[in-house]
């Protein structure tokens, strides 16, 4: 189920969701130095990150599933946000050439029709960032925060489903080393708890962040063919070439 878009909100603006938002970030940015001229698009709740990258895109929308609810981004200028079904995007083929996925594909009833309907959207080439909670973390194990909320993953449930989907892991890496505790002692460490889990590359991590590139081929499914409008069919109680009934009257008259 679905966190609620409140909630969500509450812990980005607590030290503990600020410094996971840090740890989370600073792979991203690592990945997509120079997002200028591209089209960006967050998927679930990715406001939180889609702000670092919105300078320098073209341009940049945030959408968050109907299940969990939406709430107006960025705060200054004209709202780039929406409610949508998340394996129906309001967009056409090829149109986006980063897809951030923040808080999704934990909760998204169909995984693989979320990453389709991605793939579906995404350039030639394009790419997408995906984070969502460790199924060997110890940030799963709690649910006071939203990685502790849905079904988390392994890295090798990630490789399967992405490989169904089309998609090709370019860069692999894990955050959220430190533990999911408000404790100020803690969060100040938390930088050198994601250097050393990083470097030595620890057990226990909170989320998986991947990067994956759009393959280039795909044989053509059937959910794209139920997109296209069925055609118009003859009424069933009234097919093509019945002759109409005659009442009482018109036998009347066809007998005089």
């Amino acid at each position: 189920m679905a966190l609620d878009v409140v909630d969500l909100r509450g812990f980005y603006s607590t030290p503990l969701g600020q410094t996971a938002r840090g740890a989370i970030a600073r792979l991203a940015q690592g990945w997509w130095d120079n997002c200028a001229g591209l089209s960006l698009m967050g998927v679930g709740y990715a406001t939180p990150y889609l702000d670092a990258f919105r300078p320098a895109a073209l341009r940049a929308l945030a959408f968050m599933p109907a299940e969990q609810g939406v709430v107006n981004w960025p705060a200054d200028g004209a709202s780039a946000s929406a409610l949508i079904e998340t394996t129906l995007l309001p967009l056409p083929d090829s149109c986006i050439d980063r897809v951030l996925v923040v808080h999704a594909l934990e909760t998204a009833e169909h995984p693989g029709a979320l990453l389709e309907e991605i793939w579906r959207v995404l350039t030639p080439g394009g790419r997408m960032i995906l984070v969502c909670p460790n199924r060997s973390g110890v940030w799963a194990r709690f649910d006071t925060t939203p990685f502790g909320h849905g079904q988390p993953w392994s890295r090798r449930q990630l490789r399967d489903l992405m490989r169904q989907s089309l998609f090709s892991p370019a860069n692999w890496a894990e955050a959220l080393y430190f533990p999911p505790f408000s404790s100020r002692t803690l969060l100040r460490a938390a930088q050198a708890f994601e250097t050393i889990g990083a470097k030595l590359s620890l057990p226990g991590a909170g989320a998986h962040v991947v990067e994956a590139t759009k393959q280039l081929y795909r044989p053509v499914g059937a959910r794209r063919l139920a997109r296209r409008a069925l055609p118009g069919l003859p009424p069933v109680l009234a097919p093509a070439g019945a002759t109409t009934f005659a009442g009482p009257s018109a036998k009347k008259e066809t007998n005089a």
